[in-house]
């Protein structure tokens, strides 16, 4: 049973004087939105939180802005394939923690993304903010609210429960390892002092994949989307797969945001891509320093869970 909370509003109403986001409704090969008969819709802010365009990278004389840079350097020269494999086979166990999926949003309270220039907010008003944002567009889609609110779940490895790890193996844009690493990458000068750069395996278009061979069997660099993916799958939830396509290349921007790497997918890639193109206009554009009230929400997220999730999961 899915218990309904009409009209999701966040705390500030002055919110719904945003000027609208133009390109929400996107050609007709993606899904649309299918908004309320009051046109009660998602609106768009012009800036992030720190005042400047989202996903801007360029500004050098920003504090923020050099600590991002300086992540990806070190990101970059760390994610090799090796890095990935071992990562895979450590956390692939699921035997950090068994607690269920709202625990595991309250203890994102403790996360901050450092690798984010739009926002510095504890990840769980994000994760609220991305999914009342498309409830309000796809009211019908629930399986899309609740990816919405669990897709940086994955986010916890930074803590010590989860073996802390450093924020360049959690956060960050993600990539494929075990080929060439495309210019579509944000600062993509840093992956020359990575040890694959230049190895003869590695460094071609395919490296050891092959054109067409679809993502599922291409290995990704290791981070949050990648561990949730397998929380979710091998716990069997019964998410649709362009929701587990969500979640395990939400931050693949070199290819859903710069349109590389697009050799790799198969037929049921470029169907889900569709709903990830989606689902990134609300992942992005809903940071804001505009509150949700938690309460009011929770028990219509918790009945997602309960339809979608067991009670516990393996972390």
């Amino acid at each position: 049973m899915i218990i309904p909370v009409e009209n999701p509003v966040f705390v500030h109403e002055d919110f719904k004087t945003q000027k609208k986001t133009e390109d929400l409704q996107l050609d007709n090969i993606i899904p649309t939105s299918k908004t309320s008969p009051d046109d009660d819709v998602f609106l768009a802010p012009e800036v992030n939180a720190f005042g400047h365009q989202f996903r801007d990278y360029a500004d050098a004389n920003n504090e923020r802005q050099k600590g991002v840079e300086e992540f990806y350097k070190t990101q970059h020269t760390n994610q090799t394939l090796d890095f990935v494999k071992k990562m895979r086979q450590e956390y692939g166990k699921l035997d950090k923690m068994v607690m269920n999926i709202w625990e595991c949003c309250e203890l994102l309270n403790e996360v901050v993304d450092e690798s984010d220039p739009d926002l510095d907010e504890p990840q769980i008003q994000h994760l609220l903010q991305s999914a009342e944002a498309i409830r309000k567009d796809y009211p019908n889609e629930d399986w899309l609210h609740l990816t919405a609110l669990i897709h940086d779940l994955g986010k916890v490895l930074t803590l010590p429960q989860f073996g802390g790890l450093a924020q360049w193996a959690v956060v960050g844009d993600t990539f494929p390892v075990g080929c060439a690493f495309e210019e579509s990458n944000i600062h993509h000068k840093y992956f020359m002092e990575n040890p694959d750069f230049n190895n003869p395996s590695y460094n071609t278009k395919t490296g050891i994949y092959s054109e067409g061979c679809g993502l599922e069997n291409v290995f990704m660099s290791w981070g949050h989307d990648d561990y949730m993916y397998l929380v979710a799958k091998e716990n069997g939830s019964t998410l649709p797969s362009q929701g587990l396509f969500i979640i395990r290349y939400h931050s693949f921007y070199p290819l859903h945001k710069a349109g590389g790497y697009t050799h790799l997918m198969n037929e049921e890639d470029k169907d889900n891509l569709k709903w990830l193109h989606v689902f990134n206009k609300y992942d992005l554009y809903s940071k804001s320093k505009v509150q949700v009230d938690v309460e009011k929400v929770k028990p219509y997220y918790m009945s997602l869970i309960k339809k979608y999730f067991p009670e516990n999961l393996r972390w």
